[in-house]
């Protein structure tokens, strides 16, 4: 039976793995200071980048949504696997073996995790069957398309035999049941039982952007078989095609690296593109091109509000590829990257240039792309009879939202002259006409609210001694600063609507002078205690704070300080405070640290910590101060002398702390 994983181990799986490696998997990341890195979040929709990720901590948060968690979390989320699975995985990818309790094994039974191997284990014996005297077939298929043993090799395709259960007999007999290969998609349950789904085909493995196969493509090649031209692998709980791209695996450096995607329309283009240089082509599996691939693609591509990337679709000139191309218009304000449309002159797709004209056409028809509202504009005209002024009419009302739909600016007057000289019109008419679709497109309230309060609760004698004069310290107060002129609250603030942020976030707090240096101060403490040391963590951990949220973690860093060298430092300050501050926590560990790289990152984590606890004895003084003040030295001299000796003993301590 499956038991639990010792916990030793799990520390140790969670040590050895640089989240940023598993992140990266699924997201490009770009650097967002020191330490720190981030990219666009995969759990929602986002313009500008609010997923950060934090490789020495070992944990990520999206300021956006407010998901965040360790590297497991960050599996168990994107994979839908549970939480032993998740260790399992990447403890096998760093070859380190695992302990159960009370002699437990590994759970991998109907599990995501069999299901993998199951596929997996099919696609060695596909490719296998390739070479196979009985694959003559899919062998003269793809000669004909111009690949031969090594393209096919390089792209995994496979075989597989005509015959009514030879693979379901093969993976029966390496382990895996009727039910577990059935639940993969690799078997099919009919009125003799269950058969190959795939037989006699030709088969493309497809791949999740890690590159594990999670399902198939097959193409007829017998005349004898009556099933479609594409067969692909159902729905499954690995296998979803609304968001699987072929070939994104192979292609997502070189598109996070140039910052391009090419769109093609099927498993041969998308090789023959690769094999002629445009290594960054995709393809949807059996499905037209939707919402969920446009999100994919958007974080491989860290398409952000910059919008510096670019998209090529390719589409056949015929109708069928006009509508695609109209369809995934449709989505184009879904990317912040331009859109561009690349169509072979000779109605060609990427597979049949590249047979007829080599590779070199394949790679000139890219590089010919055209942008994708010149294209729709011309795809609408050409509905019309422009020889008559009804027709042209009827084409500028048609066009000219079109027009008005370009974000940019500065390209869209250029886009209404082009019109203008498309219909034969005056510039001033089609520009009243872009203008009343701008209307048109802008018409709605704009979502707004307020941020959430402060957080509520006890506040410590030391903490209210800590609040500026006039409150809690909320903006306005004395020492307080513009949210604008806070470096972090610009890098982690993003453009999601504001109820989605938890109700505990960086991004709500005050922006006092005392409230930043509290929360800068435990950017440092959670984020690196090693280089702080534990004196200064110890005094960091008794001094006043202004912000009762702020103060809770402090609390929990006194209570755990003697953790401080431990891999799962944060996790244990995390544990510890209440439940509605543990977002607060990631959050502060994850934020990236407000100092350039190439300084003495070491001595600003030190001095911020230690500017705490000089504000701390500053504040404490001035408490003594008054006390003094209001101490009568000739009714009770006792008491007077008593504080005039701490305020003696108290500078004496600053001056030895700002000595050392």
């Amino acid at each position: 039976m499956a038991g639990l994983i010792r916990r030793g181990d799990i520390d140790e799986v969670r040590s050895r793995t640089n989240i940023a490696d598993v992140v990266g998997d699924f997201v490009t990341l770009k650097s967002a200071g020191v330490g720190s890195m981030k990219g666009l979040c995969p759990f929602h929709d986002e313009r500008s980048p609010s997923f950060h990720v934090r490789p020495q901590v070992g944990f990520y948060h999206c300021f956006g949504c407010g998901e965040g968690g360790d590297v497991f979390t960050f599996l168990q989320k994107m994979d839908h696997v549970t939480f032993s699975e998740a260790v399992e995985r990447l403890a096998a990818k760093i070859g380190y073996q695992l302990h159960y309790e009370d002699g437990g094994t590994p759970s991998d039974q109907g599990n995501r995790a069999r299901l993998l191997a199951a596929n997996e284990a099919a696609r060695e014996y596909f490719a296998e069957q390739l070479t196979a005297p009985g694959a003559d077939a899919g062998r003269a298929f793809l000669g004909e398309r111009g690949f031969d043993a090594q393209a096919a090799a390089r792209f995994g395709v496979g075989y597989a035999p005509q015959g009514w259960d030879n693979l379901g007999k093969h993976l029966k007999g390496r382990g895996f049941t009727e039910a577990e290969l059935t639940a993969a998609g690799l078997l099919s349950a009919g009125d003799r039982g269950t058969y190959d789904r795939f037989r006699g085909r030709l088969i493309w493995p497809i791949r999740d952007q890690t590159g594990q196969t999670v399902g198939f493509g097959a193409r007829r090649l017998f005349d004898d078989d009556k099933g479609p031209k594409y067969l692909n692998t159902p729905e499954t709980p690995v296998y979803h095609k609304a968001q699987v791209l072929y070939g994104l695996d192979l292609a997502k450096r070189d598109i996070s690296r140039s910052r391009q995607v090419v769109v093609v329309e099927g498993y041969t283009d998308v090789m023959a593109c690769h094999l002629a240089g445009v290594t960054t082509a995709v393809a949807t599996c059996g499905t037209s091109f939707g919402v969920d691939h446009i999100k994919i693609m958007r974080r491989v591509l860290a398409d952000d509000s910059a919008g510096l990337g670019e998209v090529v679709f390719t589409f056949d000139p015929d109708a069928a590829g006009q509508k695609a191309a109209l369809r995934a218009f449709s989505e184009e304000q879904r990317f912040a990257a331009q859109t561009y449309v690349a169509v072979a002159p000779d109605g060609l797709d990427p597979c049949d240039l590249r047979l007829a004209k080599g590779d070199d056409a394949v790679r000139r028809l890219v590089k010919g792309k055209r942008p994708m509202f010149e294209f729709v504009i011309k795809q609408k005209l050409s509905a019309y009879d422009l020889e008559t002024v009804e027709g042209r009419v009827a084409a500028l009302r048609d066009a000219a939202p079109i027009v008005a739909e370009i974000r940019d600016p500065a390209v869209r007057p250029g886009y209404a002259r082009q019109l203008a000289k498309m219909l034969g019109l005056e510039l001033d008419e089609v520009n009243a006409a872009v203008a009343r679709g701008r209307s048109g497109n802008e018409r709605g309230g704009d979502r707004s609210g307020d941020r959430a309060g402060n957080p509520s609760g006890r506040v410590d004698p030391r903490d209210r001694a800590a609040l500026p004069a006039g409150g809690s310290g909320a903006s306005g107060g004395p020492g307080a600063t513009s949210p604008a002129a806070d470096p972090l609250i610009d890098s982690v603030t993003s453009l999601a609507p504001i109820e989605q942020r938890p109700s505990v976030s960086l991004t709500q707090l005050p922006s006092t002078t005392a409230v930043r240096t509290e929360r800068d101060a435990l950017m440092a403490i959670l984020q690196a205690p090693v280089a702080i040391g534990r004196d200064l963590l110890v005094q960091a951990s008794v001094c006043g704070f202004s912000h009762p949220a702020l103060a809770a973690v402090r609390d929990s860093v006194g209570r755990n300080v003697d953790s401080f060298e431990r891999p799962d430092w944060m996790t244990v300050v995390q544990n510890d405070v209440p439940e509605e501050y543990r977002s607060l926590v990631e959050q502060l560990a994850v934020a990236p640290i407000p100092e350039r790289p190439e300084r003495q990152v070491e001595l600003y984590l030190r001095r911020i910590t230690i500017s705490l606890i000089e504000r701390d004895i500053l504040r404490r003084k001035e408490l003594l101060l008054g006390r003094l003040q209001r101490t009568d030295a000739v009714a009770d001299p006792a008491a007077y002398r008593e504080v005039q000796v701490q305020l003696v003993q108290l500078e004496a301590d600053r001056r030895a702390f700002l000595a050392e």
